[in-house]
């Protein structure tokens, strides 16, 4: 388990909040976003907001047909730590259309945990706090404990088979191709949020 107290992350983490939206109010904007032809994040682009599109299809898509074991739920409900678990995430990023809804679904099974979400762009200081090998990789779970404050883990910004994927493409051909792109889409939908599931139930048990 990672734990991380200092006093500028928790600060940093309170003004976040303040901006925070619940899982339903993103998803309203993502939609508003989508009929306005625009998208969240610095860069506007006619390319971003296209993304924007594809994944409020792809979210919609998710929150109707993920499915959780009940051998899943019950452990997830067993966990009697109240959290907060803040994600950064950004409407155009495909990553987080595909994760973010299971997040969600993992969160509406517990009570004690409270899901708010925030924009990448608009928290800086936060990201930069959080970064993946140096990146401002996105979706970015951090899991607070409620009682103390501290960050007692971190998951994303992808699961551990689709950063192995990546990883090996990488070390491979040096960069992601739009091809490659799109096979890690289908990976995506042949796991059916399987492995971040196992990954979520693995950081609450942790």
């Amino acid at each position: 388990m990672e734990i991380l107290q200092d006093t500028d992350i928790n600060q940093t983490i309170e003004e976040s909040l303040k901006k925070s939206l619940s899982y339903s109010e993103y998803r309203k904007l993502v939609e508003e976003l989508t009929i306005q032809n625009s998208t969240t994040g610095n860069d506007k682009s006619e390319a971003l907001a296209e993304y924007t599109k594809l994944n409020e299809k792809r979210m919609k898509r998710w929150d109707k047909t993920l499915k959780i074991s009940q051998e899943t739920q019950d452990s997830i409900k067993a966990i009697n730590k109240k959290l907060t678990w803040i994600v950064l995430t950004e409407s155009w990023c495909g990553d987080a259309a595909h994760i973010v809804p299971v997040i969600n679904k993992v969160a509406e099974i517990n009570g004690n945990i409270d899901l708010r979400l925030v924009l990448r762009d608009e928290n800086e200081d936060l990201m930069n706090m959080f970064l993946t090998n140096g990146g401002k990789a996105i979706p970015k779970l951090i899991a607070i404990e409620k009682e103390t404050g501290n960050v007692i883990n971190t998951f994303g910004p992808r699961p551990f088979e689709a950063i192995k994927l990546v990883n090996e493409y990488k070390e491979k051909f040096g960069t992601l191709t739009p091809e490659f792109k799109q096979d890690l889409q289908v990976w995506y939908n042949k796991d059916k949020g399987q492995n971040t599931i196992s990954e979520l139930q693995n950081l609450l048990l942790d």
